[in-house]
């Protein structure tokens, strides 16, 4: 056993570099991975998850506490696998390079690595296998490592649907292996050839033999334009395929006849350009008719799709013509002896075959109600989430195009389908065993993945030529166009490969005992005293991710594939027919609680401090914790950590990791945040002491600088790096039971972290401009050296026209291609500049002596809680003065257009010089270069003003005055060149401002 006093790995050191690799990289890993078995948002990665429960459970050998039957046995098991030096220190970096190399993703099944994990687990805890528990369980990548480690586990969430994913991973899967595998293949096998014999007449093939694979609809509006009334197909692009020598699209005509409402043809085509590829009909709700160009508004268009409850199923009169609703653009098939994917016009037999299905789902529907509408409705009549406002509500949208019940998601045919699947599920796992009961389980598992690819929501991914499923983003938005999946074809979506994902995650678990799973709350945690070695979290975070909300789309199915199941239902509301939200620690301010307040931040904050002191309750006095924060705000941050120290906890560590691949579109275009920070944490001695605030200050920038030094060379950058500096400044802090001024008042948690912000922005400065004296640089300098090197991000710092801004290594982001562009107000144009959250700003600014306000629309701009550093061209007018732009523009009129200075610095072209141009314009333009410098230059101008003007001289060919201002800047103001210096190593690579730096650098005289 471990000894109290000793220290954990995870409290001395840690790989952080190597696991931050490991765990950038797994999300590109698919088949077998465990969070392939079923969708669940803002996943740990397990390479993170791993590496950190190894470091929490194991002894740092160079304590003088750690037992010598622990060291001896290390040696022994790391022998197997890596060289160990003889002393305690060598020991010490084997156990951390074993941790940093079974992160990677193909070891964490090799049998000699799990052999030395679960060894080393076994040597430091005994026979007795060390209780891992997570009361934030999710998707389950703490608890699952866990299990894989040797570990026992308790796994608990409030969400049903995560309950159901977690009893499938943890306590299914190690019980019955291999075995549920192979009945997950056999019973599904079976149930995919019913599901082709009733579903047949639904998805008929080409006469030519070619197969549907995915039907390309259209939600349509009426024209409310006098004289049109055309239908308008909301139709965001017409592109179909963008492969090399596939190129396909849709282009359309308008078939006018006397009498008649115009109408819209379509024909596919081969572009040869895209210019000859039409633009789409819809943007920000907004629909351009393509008969006579009216637009339609966003309300209208709103209105019109709420009276279609969505639009997403055609309409047909009594005669079988389509009179309205969804509009079938394009057909995707496979052809016999072709590669890849082909596309056709709809045809009679497609329509055809949409009205079957939806006779069929009203076939079922009156049944049900025959029947005495026992048990919940076939097709899910539950409500849709209410949209609109700020945080949670924000992410779903449905509601206001008349989507209320969460079944007006799918097309009849879609309906048909996910209702068929159930049923025939029941049919053919007869059994009453355990074993059966689990394969029951996994093909819910299965519907719900077949759920995911079968919604209205659902879009054709043009560069993949694959179905996106429902949750590109972490919301639910309305999409205009939409992919239907074939759901019993060989094509993507389909019901086979739902299967072959569900089956390859349990063959690919390396076998374990099970783990425990219960439905419960976190703040009312079910395990008694004491009885956790280890208490590890992910918790949510704020509104970032509206789990409930989101998880409802699965849990309607899940009910209809499980009735009756004890883990779907809400255990404290029998009346809820939904997932459980009053309870539910997320900020999500259209909600009330139980005792009917609003869940706002101040509920999500008080909910988080009971689940922290559950924590504290349920670890061993010897155990040792850890919790997961995905950075967001400043103050969300501070609010969690103030609960956490308030709940009794002492912060002993400190690690940020990676969870961001480099290669992903945030990563490459904008400092993303790409890193998690995992607080390593023990309660809180008895008998701590009482602080001294001045020892607490002179420890603290000691402590700060060390840390940076480290981080930064485990390539930890910017905000990333501001963040992770937190935890190793709070170990100072909350090692004691509070801390006192002279004067006996005690410091509360935001002053010391005021004091933290301050030891970070001073020791950047130090850093990038070779002083944290505040007087010695202006205060535009060094706002604009902290917010370049704030901005730099953990993955490369690389910027564009765009920007950049920082985002939660929590959230995820849209695409192009998921994005619904459904916002009633039009996006202002891209601007340039670099973005940072304004808290953050904030922060390291006002220790520093850095009045924001003073440099609003000089040298930056702050707008809806972003604060954007203005470039370079920005500024020109405030760096030039209007009188020297008027005499430059006058000296180009004069007929010196070749000479002139042209004004705008990213289209700058130089023109090719004249040899016989007239001498009276090059003294002119001297002239009025010299009396440019001249006029401008004043000593109450800043440093930084100056190295902009030097840029801007240097870019446009002013020799005289750039020649001007460098002599007496280099001659008077040695730190002229020691800021330019700083800012060329801080902008990004790519950019103009590094250039032009750059440049105006070589130009200088040697």
């Amino acid at each position: 056993m471990i000894p109290k006093e000793c220290k954990r790995l995870a409290e001395v050191d840690f790989p952080i570099a190597v696991v931050s690799k490991h765990a950038a990289r797994e999300k590109s890993i698919r088949h077998g991975h465990p969070s392939t078995l079923h969708l669940w948002w803002a996943r740990r990665p397990l390479a993170a998850c791993r590496a950190m429960l190894l470091a929490l459970l194991l002894p740092d050998p160079c304590d003088p506490h750690c037992p010598g039957d622990f060291k001896a046995a290390a040696r022994e098991l790391l022998a197997r696998v890596q060289g160990v030096g003889p002393g305690d220190a060598d020991l010490r970096s084997a156990l951390l390079k074993f941790i940093g190399d079974f992160a990677a993703w193909e070891l964490s099944t090799n049998a000699s690595y799990l052999a030395v994990g679960r060894g080393l687990v076994k040597a430091a805890h005994g026979e007795e296998p060390p209780l891992v528990v997570d009361p934030f369980a999710g998707g389950g990548s703490i608890p699952l490592e866990a299990l894989r480690l040797g570990c026992d586990a308790f796994a608990s969430d409030l969400n049903p649907v995560a309950c159901l994913i977690l009893k499938v991973m943890l306590e299914d899967i190690p019980r019955y292996g291999p075995e549920l595998a192979e009945e997950v293949r056999r019973v599904g096998g079976e149930i995919k050839q019913q599901a082709e014999r009733e579903l047949a007449k639904f998805y008929p093939k080409d006469p030519d033999g070619a197969t549907p694979i995915a039907y390309l609809w259209a939600r349509t509006v009426r024209c409310e334009a006098p004289n049109c009334g055309a239908e308008i197909p909301l139709v965001r692009s017409f592109w179909l395929c963008k492969k090399p020598k596939r190129k396909r699209a849709l282009r359309y005509a308008i078939v006018r006849a006397e009498g008649a409402t115009p109408r819209v043809e379509f024909e596919i085509f081969e572009p040869k350009a895209d210019r000859e590829v039409p633009a789409g009909t819809v943007a920000r709700a907004r629909a351009t008719c393509p008969a006579c160009g009216a637009v339609l508004p966003a309300e209208r268009v709103r209105a019109q799709l709420a009276a279609q409850r969505g639009g997403a199923d055609p309409v047909f009169e009594a005669t079988g013509n389509r009179t309205g609703g969804a509009r079938l653009l394009a057909v995707v098939t496979l052809r016999p002896g072709e590669q890849g994917r082909c596309y056709r016009l709809p045809a009679e037999r497609d329509y055809e075959a949409v009205r079957k299905a939806q006779a069929r789902l009203t076939e079922i529907l009156d049944d049900w109600a025959r029947g005495g509408k026992k048990g919940p409705c076939p097709v899910p009549d539950e409500p849709t989430p209410a949209g609109g406002g700020s945080g949670a509500g924000r992410a779903f949208s449905v509601q206001r195009y008349g989507m209320m019940h969460w079944g007006d998601l799918f097309t009849a045919r879609q309906k048909v389908a996910l209702v068929t699947l159930p049923g025939l599920t029941t049919q053919i796992a007869q059994r009453k065993d355990e074993l059966s009961e689990a394969v029951r389980t996994a093909m819910a598992v299965v519907v719900d993945r077949c759920a995911d690819y079968m919604s209205t929501v659902c879009v054709w991914h043009i560069p993949k030529q694959l179905v996106a499923h429902t949750f590109g983003r972490q919301a639910l938005p309305v999409t205009w166009d939409f992919c239907e999946a074939q759901l019993i074809a060989d094509g993507p979506g389909n019901l086979q490969g739902a299967l072959d994902w569900v089956a390859r995650v349990v063959d690919s678990w390396s076998g374990s005992r099970p783990g425990q799973v219960e439905p419960a709350d976190a703040a009312a945690h079910p395990l008694p005293d004491e009885t956790a070695h280890v208490w590890f979290t992910d918790p949510p975070y704020y509104d970032a991710v509206p789990y409930a909300d989101l998880s409802d789309f699965f849990f309607v199915w899940l009910k209809r594939a499980l009735p009756g199941h004890p883990l779907l239902r809400d255990p404290f509301d029998p009346h809820n027919p939904l997932t459980p939200k009053r309870r539910e620690a997320v900020q999500d301010e259209r909600r009330e609680t139980d005792d009917g307040r609003r869940k706002d931040r101040a509920f999500y904050e008080k909910a988080m401090a009971g689940a922290f002191a559950e924590g504290q309750r349920v670890l061993r006095q010897d155990g040792v914790g850890a919790v997961v924060f995905a950075h967001k705000t400043t103050e969300g941050w501070e609010a969690l950590l103030s609960g956490l120290i308030r709940s009794g906890w002492t912060i002993t560590g400190s690690w940020p990791i990676a969870t961001e691949m480099a290669s992903r579109l945030r990563a490459r275009e904008s400092a993303a945040l790409a890193t998690s920070v995992h607080l390593v944490c023990r309660p809180q001695a008895d008998g701590a002491p009482v602080g001294d605030w001045a020892d607490v200050l002179r420890e603290l920038p000691s402590r700060v600088a060390d840390w940076m030094d480290r981080l930064q060379g485990e390539g930890v950058r910017g905000a990333d790096l501001v963040f992770a500096c937190i935890g190793p400044a709070l170990e100072i802090y909350s090692r004691y039971k509070h801390v006192e001024t002279a004067e006996g008042r005690q410091v509360q948690l935001p002053e010391y972290l005021e004091k933290v912000w301050e030891a970070v922005g001073r020791a950047a400065l130090r850093q990038v401009l070779g002083t944290d004296a505040p007087n010695e640089i202006e205060e535009d300098a060094r706002l604009t050296a902290l917010f370049l090197w704030t901005a730099r991000s953990s993955n490369g710092f690389s910027s564009n026209h765009k920007g950049a801004v920082l985002r939660s290594a929590g959230e995820k982001e849209g695409s192009d291609d998921d994005e619904s562009e459904e916002d009633e107000q039009p996006r202002s144009r891209a601007k340039g500049g670099i973005l940072l959250p304004y808290d953050i700003v904030r922060r390291f600014a006002q220790p520093l002596g850095i009045h924001l306000d003073r440099w609003e629309g000089n040298l930056i701009e702050t707008l809806k809680g972003v604060v954007r550093l203005l470039p370079v061209p920005e500024r020109l007018e405030k760096l030039m003065g209007r009188q020297t732009l008027r005499e430059l523009r006058r000296l180009a009129e004069a007929g010196a257009q070749e000479e002139a200075m042209q004004l705008s610095l990213f289209d700058f072209e130089p023109q090719p010089r004249d040899p016989s141009a007239d001498e009276q314009v090059r003294l002119a333009r001297e002239r009025v270069e010299k009396e440019t410098w001249a006029h401008l230059h004043r000593d109450s101008d800043t440093l930084l003003c100056h190295v902009h003007r030097a840029m801007l001289f240097q870019k446009q060919g002013m020799t005289a005055a750039f020649r001007e201002l460098l002599f007496r800047e280099i001659t008077y103001r040695p730190q002229f060149l020691r800021l330019a210096n700083a800012l060329s190593a801080l902008y990004p690579p790519a950019s103009e401002e590094k250039r032009l730096l750059d440049a105006m650098l070589l130009a200088m005289p040697k």
